[in-house]
């Protein structure tokens, strides 16, 4: 999994500067509102809400915000409504990409997708041209501790893979796992950096040194739109190429 490692790691990486732009915010509000929309406002019975009030909490969102989305999404308070879209195609290098977005304006959205991919090297696709190469996973990174006490722990907890990349573990779930084993890891004192549910390509693209800054640059364009709130991608980039990049 070397190239879905790099990308969750470049993903931290922008991660803080998205937050320093105030996108970070954008998003996790329209996340709030959706998850509350489709699974109710109670977070002690909706996963999905659990996890985006926990992220929003983390990015320092004040309690009111978090409130007012929530209930933008139950109805409570009037709002525009969001809707889920997920959109697909390539970038440089025959990368597969899966584009969700979370949108009031499906005509808006996809012509700034469109617009994105056709100037960068992609191309949109037909429905299911490219969602049949991944699968929803729960994933978990921890850092530090043990590598035995970590897996172990792991798949005691219900983990259904694990991995090693340099001083990282990452822990594999099917995505209705991801908060029962991320709490009982927590619980045991490991630490837990990242827990999302994500889309794991089957195969990897590998990308050589040409195609590499482009797929990049594509999905750093791509993700600063408000409307998308996650850009997964098959690509694989080896630790050499990336060092000539960060050179």
């Amino acid at each position: 999994m070397g190239g879905h490692s790099h990308w969750a790691n470049i993903k931290h990486k922008k991660g803080a500067a998205d937050a320093k732009r105030g996108k970070v915010w954008t998003k996790l509000s329209r996340e709030l509102t959706i998850a509350a929309k489709l699974g109710g406002g109670d977070h002690t019975a909706n996963p999905r809400l659990r996890k985006t009030i926990e992220d929003a909490r983390a990015a320092q969102m004040p309690n009111d915000t978090i409130k007012r989305a929530i209930m933008r999404g139950t109805g409570e308070l009037e709002g525009a409504a969001f809707e889920e879209l997920t959109y697909e195609g390539y970038g440089p290098g025959g990368v597969a990409m899966l584009i969700e977005c979370t949108s009031d304006s499906r005509n808006r959205t996809r012509g700034e997708v469109h617009t994105i991919m056709a100037k960068n090297g992609g191309a949109l696709g037909a429905p299911n041209s490219v969602a049949w190469m991944f699968k929803a996973k729960g994933y978990i990174t921890v850092k530090g501790g043990s590598e035995d006490a970590v897996m172990g722990d792991a798949l005691d907890l219900g983990a259904e893979d694990f991995k090693v990349d340099g001083d990282v573990f990452e822990v594999y779930t099917q995505p209705n796992d991801l908060l029962k084993v991320k709490d009982g890891l927590v619980a045991k004192k490991h630490a837990v950096d990242t827990a999302e549910v994500t889309m794991i390509p089957d195969n990897l693209v590998a990308v050589d040194e040409k195609n590499a800054p482009g797929v990049l640059k594509l999905i750093e364009l791509l993700e600063a739109l408000d409307d998308v709130k996650n850009v997964y991608a098959n690509f694989d980039i080896s630790d050499a190429v990336m060092e000539k990049m960060a050179a």
